[in-house]
């Protein structure tokens, strides 16, 4: 089992940039894909990024392909999602996720953060 906590939201213009990162409890981080996802209100929540245990493999939504970039740190227990050229739209709770199977590639993910509001305004 893993438990994860989110952090780095917060309110940045459009146009500029956060880095959240996902702290993951215990040893096994590396036999974790991670993901990020996101809901805006009123909105079901939709995949954004995601990256293999390896972090050879990354998948990214198209609307974020060019702006985002997932990565992860091993030795830190941490999966991070720089976010550049922020855009209004992209205002949402960004929730981190681990999963240890292969299902993850079909962005089905067992574990779940608590989530980290990021606000951009116009």
């Amino acid at each position: 089992q893993v438990h994860l906590v989110e952090s780095g939201g917060g309110l940045v213009q459009a146009g500029g940039s956060l880095r959240l990162s996902c702290a993951a409890s215990g040893r096994t981080f590396s036999s974790y894909a991670m993901g990020w996802f996101r809901q805006a209100p009123g909105k079901e929540r939709e995949f954004v990024a995601a990256i293999s245990t390896s972090g050879a493999i990354k998948y990214y939504a198209e609307s974020v392909k060019g702006r985002f970039t997932i990565s992860r740190d091993i030795a830190k227990n941490t999966a991070y999602l720089q976010m550049n050229s922020l855009k209004p739209e992209d205002t949402a709770v960004y929730y981190c996720a681990a999963e240890g199977g292969s299902s993850w590639v079909r962005h089905e993910y067992t574990y779940w953060g608590q989530g980290t509001q990021v606000t951009v305004s116009s």
